[in-house]
């Protein structure tokens, strides 16, 4: 019952979070009312964009001031009480924002297809122009086959995590939402400083490991893109997955271990 209500806590701890995942839903249905020509949106990236747009950047917003908030009002001292282990609670507020992507990342997908379908004709085409439609917009490979949407979607949902991850340990550091803000500005960091190196030492030792310890110790965007994007094998792609499962336990373990270390107080600061 505990789990459950740390969980529903975590869920609907805020208004502005609900309104974030309206938001994001909404620019999905405003993007179909620009008045853009037919074959735009058959070219149009859904993919990538629900990959960038609700993996990478949603969490920054739904993971500020995940546990940073509690610090500061003190409110972290009631609840690091016995029986709920300092753990417990942050694998259940990581729990909360994975099952809330989950959630938000299948009505995306059926918003995309529905407002494809309507907008390419929807009841009036045959299955064969139907099915063309979502073909050219790089939706689907064939008649019988989602796998294309399906693998941005699971590349969106494991990206989710590794950002929430990473946002919910910062913030057993980092009072109220600065998590957040702290991990969008490394974001931009890591990326100028990774363009600058391989633009002007792009052959050099340094450049090679600057960049390979981002791209995998990191939140692993770039490798899930690309499994997204069906470059690697059925063994490759199984293990890109463990891999963003293994870094998802690293990132927590770290922000449990911070966690069950800190002495808190009740007082508001």
């Amino acid at each position: 019952m505990k789990i459950y209500e740390l969980i529903r806590e975590t869920l609907f701890r805020k208004t502005f979070i609900r309104v974030v995942h309206i938001a994001w839903l909404a620019i999905y249905g405003v993007l179909f009312l620009l008045p853009f020509p037919k074959e735009v949106w058959r070219a149009w990236p859904w993919g990538p964009m629900v990959f960038a747009w609700s993996g990478c950047f949603l969490p920054l917003l739904l993971s500020a001031g995940i546990i940073g908030d509690d610090l500061a009002s003190g409110r972290i001292g009631l609840l690091i009480t016995r029986p709920v282990w300092p753990g417990e609670l942050y694998l259940c507020r990581l729990a909360g924002l994975s099952l809330q992507a989950l959630v938000h990342l299948v009505v995306a997908g059926l918003v995309i297809f529905i407002l494809l379908a309507v907008t390419s004709g929807g009841a009036g085409q045959n299955v064969d122009q139907w099915v063309g439609e979502f073909k050219d917009a790089g939706l689907i490979r064939d008649k019988s086959n989602v796998q294309n949407l399906a693998l941005w979607l699971l590349s969106a949902w494991l990206v989710f995590n590794s950002w929430a991850a990473l946002s919910t340990t910062l913030s057993t550091v980092v009072r109220r939402a600065h998590n957040s803000m702290l991990l969008f500005a490394a974001l931009g960091f890591a990326y100028l400083l990774v363009v600058m190196m391989i633009s002007l030492f792009p052959k050099h030792a340094a450049t090679e490991a600057i960049t390979g310890f981002i791209r995998y110790a990191g939140p692993p965007v770039e490798l899930l893109a690309n499994l997204a994007m069906g470059k690697y094998s059925v063994l490759k792609s199984l293990g890109c997955v463990m891999h963003s499962f293994a870094l998802v336990g690293v990132y927590s373990a770290v922000g449990i271990v911070i966690l069950s270390r800190r002495q808190f107080v009740c007082a508001r600061d």
